[in-house]
């Protein structure tokens, strides 16, 4: 019989391996932050406090420019991606099941499922044969691949946000003569924006974060920030590189915190 008394942490070693886990995740993260305020160019010799790295890396005009880039690229993926999850959701969870659903759901979280490397080298050849049909290299390609590869991201909260929600009081509307519109305006659409929020947030992280899929479907002049740092590392590692690693996690820690209290408010 299943014992309620039984608690994983009360096993042997337990503590040690959690230990283990988490020092091995957040110290280098943590090595990386703290030498990014090192006032020498050295990766191992502390050499005092400085700011120096940060102001550097403001005044890069290239590191501005895909800056912004990242963040606009960021945001129109992450946007239409939640627009189609959405879309996606409500198709697969407010109708009676049908045929072929099952599939719907596996090719909607394929992404999810398979190597990121294989997907960037589908989208390569995909996207090479369009360019060289078409002569088009303009930033559509980054786009609607960041949106393909964000899709599966928005949809698991979005769904997730509607198989919980109650369905009696969009019955209660219809009974009260309301329209689908009406029913999906003013109760079900309120109701879904926490798990609409919460898909926008992954989708903007992982369409920020992202460099295979970037890296495969860029034409020249298309750096993101990621794909940039990547670039100057081949060459060296310097100060200026931590200094922009740390603003990038202190973004991403800034939005998944705000997304995270605003749908917990909005949840309650």
């Amino acid at each position: 019989m299943f014992n309620r008394n039984f608690s994983v942490s009360r096993l042997p070693g337990f503590g040690a391996i959690a230990v283990f886990t988490f020092v091995a995740l957040y110290l280098p993260i943590i090595v990386l932050v703290a030498f990014s305020f090192n006032a020498g160019v050295s990766q191992s010799n502390w050499e005092g406090f400085s700011l120096q790295w940060y102001e550097a890396a403001l005044q890069n005009r290239q590191v501005r420019d895909v800056s912004i880039r990242s963040l606009w690229l960021a945001v129109v993926a992450a946007g239409i991606a939640t627009v189609l999850a959405t879309l996606a959701a409500l198709g697969t969870t407010r109708v009676s099941r049908f045929p072929g659903q099952t599939m719907i759901y596996a090719l909607i979280n394929q992404p999810l499922m398979v190597p990121e490397i294989v997907t960037g080298i589908a989208l390569l050849i995909f996207v090479a044969f369009i360019k060289v049909q078409t002569g088009y290299t303009g930033m559509g390609y980054l786009i609607a691949a960041h949106t393909a590869f964000c899709i599966p991201f928005a949809y698991l909260p979005i769904r997730a946000r509607l198989e919980t929600m109650d369905s009696t009081l969009e019955s209660a509307a219809a009974d009260l003569y309301a329209s689908h519109w009406q029913a999906f305006r003013f109760i079900t659409l309120p109701l879904l924006v926490p798990g609409i929020m919460a898909g926008f947030m992954l989708g903007f992280v992982i369409s920020l974060d992202t460099v295979v899929i970037t890296e495969f479907v860029k034409s020249a002049g298309q750096d993101t920030l990621p794909t940039y740092m990547l670039g100057q590392l081949r060459r060296t590692v310097t100060p200026e590189m931590n200094a922009i690693a740390t603003l990038f996690l202190a973004l991403s820690l800034c939005i998944v915190t705000a997304f995270f209290l605003i749908t917990r408010k909005r949840g309650h």
